[in-house]
Order: structure tokens, then C-alpha cells, then sequence
């Protein structure tokens, strides 16, 4: 008689049923949003603080460069001792002082001009000091050797180079940047479910291991079909709680604007602020245009049926391997020495997929490992938006499920023996002789 249907209902109820199952899914979003919501507020208070700059310009050349905006106002002070100005702009309390000491060669000024402060200053304070100050001592230097700037800027171009396949359609930069996203969002959700709910799974093996539940269990069910059991009916509690997840989530953002009378999306950073305010530029407008024609050009549906294979797929394949585990130790301290080897090829994805796909996605590097099982799911979750021809996806995937058929074998025979030893530490070794029998 068939358990499997019976075993995929028991696990999953008992997984969804359970009271941390059950406040770990309302509580995550809560938690999430709030700490959305509290990082957003805390950013627009430090957004919002403006850096009162005292400046000490003995040369009186730069008073026309450092303009105060709205998170940096400088005040120009007269001739004064610098000591007895630290000690006023620290009573106070003053961002800092920028001395700039009078000199008779432009070159003195690389190494003289000196910054007071409290407390360390932003290192983006300081690029923009050095950028301005700098940009001000090339023009000067321009004009005293007799150079037209306005002549110099004239000549000044800049090239955008065209994207264009040989079908004649039209790519662009961002287009390779948006694909890694899509890409790397997909493979780095993959990495995350694997590791949270095979871990899952394991933890439910030993758990009815170490009660000795097991063993009235298998009297009645194969090995085989309790595994594959408890590996589909934890994946469906934990697709239950991702949805779970989104919906709640998208509810909570609308009930915390309403509440707030703002949207989260107000808490902005200048550099967010900056974007909106580029948006109304024609030449903003014309990438903008750009970018969505980049979306509209996504392999949309080859990534939706790619992402339900490779995802399904690489999911049973580590979660087998997640119950094998599982069945051959005791406790969850035993089982370190198992993680290293499924965790290894995981990272290496990740690392392949960050490194090498977004550098040459059609190199030998990428193919090779969107190829092999344990890396493909990851690996060619990335490389599909770039464009991977249909016949290495379909022999990915064949051989992804033909090793996961592979190792569920293997892993029900390491289950079967497994699932009834007690006190004693599993070895390599040992593995290797449950297998055999």
C-alpha cells in the first residue's frame, strides 16, 4: 500500500500546526517591516541634520567654490588664529573647521589645507572637499599657464557605445546589470530555502529518531516513502509560509502608511531624492525608457519554467542528502561534520554565479558549473536572463533530476540504516557500508 500521500499530510500539518512554525510566520514580516520602517526613519533623521562647516580661507580663492546646500553650510570667517577658532567651533559645537592657509605656489595647496573635527568626519565630507578644491586648483592652474577653459571643456566628449545583438535589437549596460539581479534573486532565494528548510528536515529526522517514534513508523512504511514524505510535506509547509510571508507583508506596508499618514517610500536618501529629482531630465527620461524596454526584453517565461525546475529540482536534491543526514547521527551537534560538503558546493554557485556570469555568462567557467547538478539550479538561475540556449537547460535539468533520483537512492538506503542506530557516531566510512547493504 501506497503511505506517501498519508506521510506528505502528517508532515505537513505537524510542521504547519506547530506554535514557533506558526508565531515565526506572523511574526517575521512584523519584524521585517518594522525594521524597514525604523532604519527609514532613523536614515531621514541623519539626512535631515545640516553640517554647519567653519572656513578659514586665507588664500580667498575659495570662497566662490564652497557653496553651502542643504546638508553642508559653510561660513567664511575672518582673519583669525586657528587655535582660537578650533576652540569656538567646538564650544559651539560646529561640524568642523577647514583651514586653507594662504601659499604662494597652487602646488603648496596639495598638502596644506587641514580639516578640524570633534569627532571623525564623513568620508563623503571629505571626498567632496577634495573634489571641489581640487577641481578649483586645476582651473587655476589652466589659467596661469594661458589655457582657454572654456576652450577645454568645449572639446570635452562623451561617448555612449550602442549595445546592438546581430538580430539588429538593441541592449544596453544596465540591461546586463538588471538580468544579474533578476538572476541573482532568483539563485540566492534557491540558496536561502535550501538551507532553512533542509535543515528543517533533518531536525525532523532526528527528532523522531531520538523519541523512538521512528521505529513504530517504519514497521508499516518504507524507508523510502517516509523520506520522500517528509522532504515533500516540509517543502509544501514551507512554500505555505513564504506565501504566507508576501501576502502579509504587502498588507502590512499599506496598514503602516495609513497609520503613519506617509509612505515608507518618503523616507527617502539624498541619493533616492537625487534619482527623483534626475527623473524629470529628458536624458533620465530616455533611460528610463531604456531600462523598461530591458525588462520587456527579459526571457520572462523561460525564467518562470526554468526557476519552477531548477528550483524544484535542487531543492529535492539537497533535501535528500539534508534526511540522510539526519538519519545517520543522533543529535544536531553530530552533524557538523556532514554540513561542510553540502554547503561547499552551494557558496561555490553563489561565488560562480556573482564572479563569473555577471564577467562572461557564456564562458566555460559559467556553462561548466550551470551544468553540474549540485551548482546548476544556482548557477544557470543566473545565466538564463542572458540568454542560454534551450538544449543546455533541458540537459541541465535532466541531469540535475536523474542525480537527484541518484541520491535519493542512496539516501534511502543511508535512511533505512540509519533511522534505527542509535548511540553511535556515524563515520564516512560507515556511511559507505550502509550503502552497501
Amino acid at each position: 500500500m501506497n503511505h506517501l500521500p498519508i506521510i506528505i499530510r502528517r508532515e505537513y500539518l505537524n510542521r504547519v500546526r506547530n506554535r514557533s512554525f506558526i508565531i515565526m510566520t506572523f511574526l517575521s514580516p512584523l519584524i521585517m517591516i518594522a525594521l524597514i520602517a525604523v532604519v527609514s526613519y532613523l536614515s531621514q533623521l541623519n539626512n535631515d541634520k545640516v553640517r554647519e562647516i567653519a572656513v578659514l580661507d586665507e588664500s580667498g580663492i575659495f570662497e566662490e567654490v564652497l557653496k553651502s546646500d542643504e546638508k553642508n553650510k559653510f561660513t567664511f570667517v575672518g582673519e583669525t588664529s586657528v587655535d582660537s577658532l578650533k576652540e569656538e567651533v567646538k564650544t559651539n559645537e560646529l561640524y568642523g573647521l577647514l583651514h586653507i592657509p594662504a601659499a604662494d605656489d597652487l602646488d603648496q595647496y596639495k598638502k596644506n589645507i587641514t580639516f578640524y573635527s570633534e569627532e571623525s568626519p564623513s568620508i563623503v565630507v571629505i571626498d567632496n572637499l577634495n573634489d571641489v578644491i581640487s577641481q578649483e586648483l586645476t582651473d587655476l592652474k589652466m589659467v596661469q599657464n594661458n589655457v582657454d577653459l572654456q576652450h577645454i571643456n568645449n572639446l570635452k566628449t562623451r561617448v555612449n557605445v550602442r549595445i546592438e545583438n546581430f538580430t539588429g535589437e538593441e541592449t544596453s549596460e544596465f540591461g546586463s546589470i538588471l538580468k544579474l539581479i533578476f538572476g541573482g534573486f532568483a539563485g540566492y532565494l534557491l540558496f536561502m530555502f535550501i538551507i532553512i528548510y533542509g535543515n528543517m528536515i533533518m531536525r525532523s529526522v532526528i527528532e523522531e529518531k531520538t523519541n523512538r517514534i521512528i521505529e513504530v513508523i517504519i514497521s508499516s512504511v518504507k524507508p523510502i516513502q517516509l523520506m520522500l514524505g517528509k522532504i515533500i510535506g516540509t517543502s509544501l509547509a514551507g512554500i505555505t509560509q513564504f506565501a504566507i510571508w508576501v501576502v502579509l507583508g504587502t498588507v502590512l506596508l499599506f496598514v503602516v502608511s495609513a497609520i503613519l499618514g506617509t509612505s515608507l517610500s518618503e523616507l527617502q536618501s539624498p541619493q533616492q531624492q537625487m534619482l527623483m529629482e534626475q527623473a524629470s531630465d529628458p536624458a533620465m527620461q530616455n533611460k528610463i525608457e531604456v531600462a523598461m524596454r530591458e525588462v520587456l526584453n527579459l526571457p520572462l517565461t523561460n525564467l518562470v519554467i526554468a526557476f519552477l525546475f531548477f528550483f524544484v529540482g535542487g531543492y529535492l536534491l539537497y533535501s535528500s542528502i539534508y534526511a540522510a543526514i539526519g538519519a545517520a547521527v543522533d543529535n544536531e551537534t553530530d552533524t557538523q561534520q556532514f554540513m561542510m560538503p553540502i554547503l561547499m558546493p552551494l557558496i561555490l554557485a553563489v561565488y560562480v554565479g556573482v564572479f563569473t556570469v555577471i564577467e562572461n555568462p557564456h564562458g566555460t567557467v559559467a556553462t561548466v558549473f550551470s551544468m553540474v547538478p549540485l551548482t546548476s539550479p544556482v548557477v544557470m538561475l543566473m545565466r538564463i536572463p542572458f540568454g542560454v540556449p534551450l538544449w543546455q537547460q533541458i540537459v541541465s535539468v535532466l541531469l540535475l533530476l536523474g542525480t537527484f533520483l541518484l541520491t535519493a537512492w542512496l539516501a534511502a538506503k543511508i535512511y533505512r540504516v540509519g533511522i534505527l542506530m542509535y548511540g553511535k557516531k556515524a563515520s564516512y566510512k560507515e556511511l559507505y557500508k550502509w550503502i552497501k547493504y
